[in-house]
């Protein structure tokens, strides 16, 4: 695969920042200011200056930047049946803040591909390896109110089905990595071994694609924010679920390295994975410099082999103004262009 040629690919873990004429800026889950033909066009322009972006700054592995779509799980969970939207109930997200949600109220299907036509979109405009996000099926039932199944674990067996058929349609569409994003996997680590982690594998069956889980602390949010101030020290959350993870079909890694306190020892407990280790913080404004990445990076070099490291961000940049994402995005990939040099010698 393409993406092997080059050593240390850099990627993007989730969204960019959407355009002033697209959406409000520097606001999460910010409504469209398009609609109808003009949404559709509006937003394959955004996807076209996310690519350009992503180029301009060196980038290997270009995604969508997540701009076709307002929310990471709410954007997929629209297009399917048996998920009422016009019912709302409040839930505890991650156990940290209230959201109103929609209401699973029959069988969950998919009556028709949701990101498929994005994603042929994309991998017209270039020749790059091409990465798209999907919703994990942890994270999306923590996103719901389930009044049909009544069982987090069934809810997330046909989330995961669900999953599956969209991954296989992305792959025929020309998608080198599908990325599953979970959050939900730092909290809920009883469920993660118990049947997360089945789940995620069941999203992947039959995919010769590469595959990857992103799991984070979350967007730089003060919900997030004010959480991880009461992590402590150390955040060892990954030592939950990792050696499970190590043991899986899921071929890569992503999880936030930069700024935080994850002690990097524990990414010894995914030997043998592929990594993208997040070196650029997604929680301020302030531009990372080529050498702080290349620290970060170095860091890792002790768990993970160069070959099997992809150097990425933390999280998604959406609540960033678009000049400071773009900066970080020149800075992830010129902190990569150090070590690379490093490595030649």
């Amino acid at each position: 695969m393409t993406i092997m040629k080059t050593l240390l690919p850099t990627s993007i873990a989730g969204s960019l920042p959407k355009p002033v004429w697209l959406a409000q800026p520097e606001t999460l889950w910010s409504p469209w200011k398009l609609q109808d033909d003009e949404l559709i066009e509006g937003k394959q322009d955004a996807l076209r200056l996310s690519l350009l972006a992503q180029q301009q700054a060196g980038i290997d592995i270009i995604s969508d930047g997540e701009q076709t779509r307002q929310h990471f799980v709410t954007t997929f969970i629209e297009h399917l049946s048996g998920v009422d939207f016009t019912q709302r109930k409040t839930v505890k997200i991650r156990n940290r803040y209230d959201a109103s949600v929609p209401v699973v109220v029959d069988a969950v299907t998919r009556p028709q591909s949701v990101f498929v036509d994005d994603a042929k979109y994309l991998r017209q405009q270039t020749q790059q390896p091409i990465k798209w996000a999907l919703p994990g099926p942890m994270t999306m039932i923590d996103t719901l109110y389930d009044s049909h199944y009544k069982s987090r674990e069934k809810l997330a067996w046909e989330f995961a089905k669900i999953l599956n058929q969209e991954a296989r349609e992305l792959e025929a569409a020309g998608v080198d990595i599908i990325q599953f994003d979970e959050p939900a996997f730092n909290v809920f680590f009883d469920e993660v071994n118990d049947w997360g982690i089945a789940a995620l594998e069941k999203a992947v069956e039959g995919l010769k694609c590469e595959t990857a889980v992103h799991i984070c602390y979350g967007y730089g949010i003060k919900a997030n924010t004010d959480w991880k101030k009461s992590l402590g020290a150390e955040w060892r959350q990954y030592e939950e679920v990792f050696p499970k993870l190590q043991r899986s079909a899921i071929d890569m890694i992503s999880l936030e390295c930069h700024n935080s306190r994850v002690p990097m020892d524990l990414i010894e407990l995914i030997r043998g994975k592929k990594v993208m280790v997040g070196a650029i913080d997604v929680a301020n404004h302030a531009i990372e410099t080529p050498e702080e990445v290349a620290s970060t990076l170095r860091n890792v070099f002790k768990f993970v082999d160069p070959d099997k490291l992809y150097p990425s961000t933390n999280c998604g940049m959406a609540p960033l103004p678009r000049r400071v994402a773009e900066a970080k995005l020149q800075a992830l990939s010129a902190g990569a262009a150090i070590l690379r040099n490093e490595l030649s010698k």
